[in-house]
């Protein structure tokens, strides 16, 4: 997780804003009976929203099932593909956006050179040297995060890899998305329990107590005086942290027994295969519990920007609930088959298990995925040829309406110019309220967004 000084940024909220214990400070949610969040308010509302507008990325590498991702319409009549699927209950919350590409990933050769830029557009460089661009999450945290615990939250859900590809790009650009600089990846957050402590800044030795029975008290002193409304969305709040710390408390162990090992054998845990590298054996635990983790951190307003790696580029995930005999990456090169159907359906599960989390999140006149923008983007159209001439790309949630929604968006027809990656990112720049002339190798908006 991206962060500066805490106790700079803590000086900028009222002790409302917070439940405190024992060396824990738990974020609250909207309160619409007490004002717990602030200044900050005012800030939200220079760019016409009483809400915090937030952005969060899942990425999936490799392409997808080409024939089995479009949609058709609109609103309710919105017709989607058999992998958008799982999808369908959140049409109205939904733009699938065909045809945009990112000209600096094309022409480059395969994988490295198609997933380090995908969220900055910046030209990449080979060798030994690292060189790209700001990614489009850190951006928006260096001009939104000033007032927020945690700028932004990086995670992901498998070990970044080393060395270097076949095409001489460093295999750091296959392994992170977000890029603090044209040279820094941010460090990425792969372990669920350290993703959660420093969401909560639950540290030392205090980390194996339960953060919530720590803020017990001061949670009572706050339903005293809160409204029935406001006593009940505390309740839902607590509930859900209860749910996911129970979830965190499993992981701990295997975590402090891989980093044992780690020591004792001098290998590193970036070396070892799940699960002995301490890292929930069950992909799909590990996914949900990373959104989980995200959705908290939207709902406490102690962050207003994610992103979250579902697997690297060159992956090598298996999925045996799937019944996927191949490995991630090399199940991507038979991209028309059942097999990677099914993968691509999954993936797109993890989104609509995100967006329904903020749905459940009741924030004053809607939810927080209302004031909220997921973006699930891939690296690449085809895997079996390795093809980046578009990119698969959807979004849920209006962003407090700045952002229309029910949409299938088609560009592939207009010109390069016309169908710029980074042409989205700049639109959705200035509908968070950061005005920027350019980004990446974008100097105007997405038309018709």
């Amino acid at each position: 997780m991206s962060q500066s000084d805490p106790n700079r940024r803590r000086s900028q909220w009222t002790r409302r804003s917070w439940l405190q214990g024992t060396g824990v400070l738990i974020g609250l949610p909207w309160l619409e009976s007490i004002n717990v969040w602030g200044q900050d308010t005012v800030k939200a509302e220079q760019v016409g929203s009483p809400y915090p507008l937030r952005f969060a990325v899942l990425f999936m590498a490799c392409g997808v099932h080409p024939d089995h991702w479009w949609a058709k319409g609109e609103g309710e009549s919105l017709e989607l593909s058999r992998c958008l699927q799982p999808l369908h209950a959140l049409r109205n919350q939904l733009n699938v956006v065909h045809g945009l590409f990112n000209k600096n990933a094309t022409g480059v050769g395969i994988h490295p050179g198609q997933t380090g830029n995908i969220l900055s557009g910046a030209a990449l460089k080979k060798g030994a040297e690292l060189r790209g661009g700001i990614s489009v999450d850190q951006a928006l945290a260096n001009a939104l995060g000033a007032d927020d615990i945690v700028p932004s939250m990086v995670l992901g859900c498998e070990q970044p890899t080393t060395g270097y590809h076949e095409t001489n790009f460093s295999m750091a650009y296959s392994s992170h998305i977000s890029w603090q600089n044209a040279t820094s990846p941010v460090p990425m957050e792969v372990y669920p329990s350290l993703a959660f402590d420093s969401l909560f800044e639950n540290r030392g030795s205090q980390r194996n107590r339960s953060v919530l029975d720590r803020v017990m008290e001061s949670a009572a002193d706050l339903q005293r005086e809160a409204s029935a409304t406001d006593r009940a969305k505390l309740e839902e709040y607590l509930t859900s942290i209860r749910e996911v710390e129970k979830k965190i408390e499993r992981q701990r162990e295997p975590m402090q027994q891989a980093q044992e090992k780690s020591e004792a054998n001098g290998k590193p845990l970036g070396a070892m295969q799940r699960p002995d590298n301490g890292l929930p054996e069950d992909i799909r635990q590990h996914m949900q519990l990373m959104c989980d983790i995200i959705a908290l951190g939207f709902q406490a307003h102690r962050t207003r920007i994610a992103s979250l790696l579902l697997c690297r580029d060159i992956s090598g995930l298996f999925y045996p609930f799937l019944h996927v005999k191949k490995p991630h990456h090399l199940a991507s090169h038979d991209d028309r088959s059942e097999e990677w159907e099914r993968v691509t359906t999954y993936y797109v599960e993890q989104a609509a298990y995100l967006a329904n989390k903020l749905i459940g999140m009741s924030e004053g006149d809607g939810t927080v995925l209302d004031h909220s923008c997921l973006m699930f983007v891939n690296n690449m159209w085809s895997g079996s040829k390795h093809d980046s001439s578009k990119v698969p790309l959807l979004t849920l949630g209006k962003l407090d309406g700045k952002l229309a929604t029910g949409r299938s968006l088609d560009y592939s027809k207009r010109s390069a110019d016309e169908r710029k990656l980074c042409s989205f990112y700049l639109s959705l720049m200035k509908r968070m309220g950061v005005e920027a002339e350019t980004f990446g190798d974008a100097s105007s908006e997405l038309a018709d967004l």
